[in-house]
């Protein structure tokens, strides 16, 4: 029995932002939320012990990298991914297809550098209707992801929310090819949806919105897709060069998705984005910023983003954020921080990593709050 649903809280008149919640087999997700990324099946430098202290409603978890290790029937073996990492809480994995069009076209950093021409010598071996077929980075076997194939791996996976395949291309593709792009992956998400249906397991499927920045492409694609009987929405693909051309293409793919399912931006989740992509309508958002800012000695505080290296830090016995309620602020010093990063030792990448993961729950509750008060 599927026991996934969306209900509406409360919608601002201020903007699109609302407050809702998310039901999922594992527990319901409370929205707006930021959706830590582990993806190797756990978050950078802490476990899923200290994840479920901190408040972490929803985990990303990647399928491409589980599937290379330890194997996705492996997984499965020991009773799916909530078992395997010991999580009793949501957990949405991606299809792979990111990861694998990453190896074929280069990074997202790499294509706002205008880096991001298909690259010569690298792992894919040839991208067709059927799938895509590339080499493994850890032992150069032979892979065919299909469609069919990434969901497999999802249902394996166990995930409460899984991704259909998609091809992701670049910010730079000429409009031609990006139009057979979307096409292509309107049929992958159609064949990926039929095999989720074969056996639900309790799973809901969010669709993925394409198009680039193209408005006339990506209007098409999410009257496609809400055609289809998915359980939610994922807008992906390239969101732009610029933090105004992503809100300017959010600005109309919201309103044309069905307002009575939940949406998620991929990929997404500094914090100069949040505030504004909320107003936007987004639910949820994803992001590896928060835990990668941590083991860099970036700390979130309310007065701004704090280095921790700096040598004034040195005698510095005062909380990271005095008015922050998390472990780390209420135990430990500025000062011992500083210590731990200058000796690179691992618990000071831990006591940073859940200091940020606390600042961005409680900033996401402060957000939710505001909505019902009418305030955002």
């Amino acid at each position: 029995m599927n026991s996934f649903g969306f209900k509406i809280i409360h919608q601002s008149k201020k903007s699109r932002a609302r407050v809702g919640q998310i039901q999922t087999p594992h527990g319901v997700i409370d929205t707006p939320n930021f959706v830590a990324v582990g993806t190797n099946a756990t978050l950078k430098a802490i476990d899923s012990e200290m994840a479920t202290s901190i408040g972490l409603q929803l985990m990303f978890c990647n399928t491409y990298h589980l599937m290379l290790q330890p194997g996705t029937q492996t997984i499965a073996k020991a009773g799916g991914l909530h078992k395997f990492i010991n999580r009793n809480a949501p957990i949405i994995t991606d299809s792979g297809g990111f990861q694998v069009f990453s190896l074929a076209y280069g990074t997202v950093k790499d294509e706002l550098k205008s880096k991001g021409q298909k690259k010569a010598n690298n792992s894919v071996l040839k991208i067709n209707e059927e799938g895509v077929t590339f080499r493994s980075y850890r032992d150069g076997a032979k892979i065919v992801l299909t469609p069919e194939s990434s969901i497999q791996a999802q249902k394996d996976l166990g995930a409460d929310i899984i991704i259909p395949f998609d091809e992701l291309p670049p910010y730079h593709m000429d409009q031609r090819a990006l139009e057979k792009s979307l096409h292509r992956t309107h049929r992958w998400e159609k064949r990926s949806l039929d095999q989720h249906l074969l056996n639900p397991q309790g799973q809901a499927m969010y669709a993925v919105v394409h198009g680039g920045i193209n408005p006339d492409l990506r209007k098409l694609s999410c009257s496609v897709l809400s055609q289809l009987p998915f359980d939610g929405y994922a807008i992906g693909g390239s969101l732009g060069k610029t933090h105004q051309e992503m809100f300017d293409m959010l600005s109309y793919v919201v309103p044309a998705l069905p307002e009575t399912k939940p949406n998620h931006l991929l990929g997404i989740g500094d914090l100069t984005s949040i505030e504004e992509c909320i107003k936007l309508g987004i639910d949820t958002f994803d992001s590896s910023h928060p835990t990668r800012c941590a083991r860099h000695g970036l700390l979130f505080t309310k007065q701004g983003n704090y280095k921790i290296l700096h040598s004034a830090n040195r005698e510095a016995f005062i909380p990271v954020d005095e008015t922050c309620t998390c472990i780390v602020c209420q135990k430990y010093t500025r000062a011992y921080l500083h210590h731990l990063f200058k000796a690179h030792e691992m618990t000071g990448y831990m006591l940073a990593t859940i200091h940020n993961l606390h600042f961005m729950v409680q900033l996401m509750a402060e957000y939710r709050s505001k909505i019902l008060l009418g305030e955002i």
